[in-house]
C-alpha cells in the first residue's frame, strides 16, 4: 500500500506549483491570444498585441497577453506574457504537451523589460 502512494506521488499527482499559481492568479486586462505557426515571429504576427503591452507599460497598467507557437517538432508550447502594475514582466511557459521537454510549466520575470525584438526579459 504504501509502496502505491510513493509511486503516485512520483507520477505528477502532487501538481505543478507554477500552474496553480497562474491559475490563481489575479487576472489582468486582457491583450488577446496569438497563436504562431512554425517559423512566425512574434513581433510581426502580434503588432497590436505588443502595442497593446507597450501602452499598458507606458500608463503603469497591467495586462496579459498569451502566445501559443509550435516546437520544432510542432508540439503547441503556451506562454502567457503578464505586464504588472510595478512594470514588471512575468512570463508562465506551459510545456505540458511538449512530448521532448519535462512536461512542466515554467516562469520567469524581469523588473526592466525590453521591447525591441521581441517580448521578452533581457539577459
Amino acid at each position: 500500500m504504501a509502496t502505491t502512494s510513493l509511486l503516485g506521488a512520483g507520477c505528477g499527482m502532487l501538481g505543478d506549483p507554477v500552474k496553480d499559481h497562474w491559475e490563481s492568479r489575479t487576472e489582468f486586462s486582457s491583450c488577446g491570444e496569438v497563436s504562431l505557426a512554425q517559423g512566425e515571429e512574434i513581433q510581426k504576427q502580434a503588432v497590436r498585441e505588443i502595442v497593446c503591452l507597450r501602452r499598458a507599460l507606458k500608463s503603469g497598467e497591467s495586462a496579459e497577453l498569451k502566445v501559443t507557437h509550435p516546437t520544432v517538432e510542432g508540439d503547441p508550447i503556451r506562454e502567457y506574457y503578464r505586464l504588472t502594475p510595478q512594470g514588471g514582466l512575468e512570463v508562465y511557459t506551459d510545456s505540458t504537451d511538449d512530448r521532448y521537454s519535462d512536461r512542466k510549466w515554467s516562469f520567469a520575470e524581469c523588473h526592466t523589460p525590453e521591447w525591441l525584438a521581441e517580448i521578452s526579459c533581457g539577459q
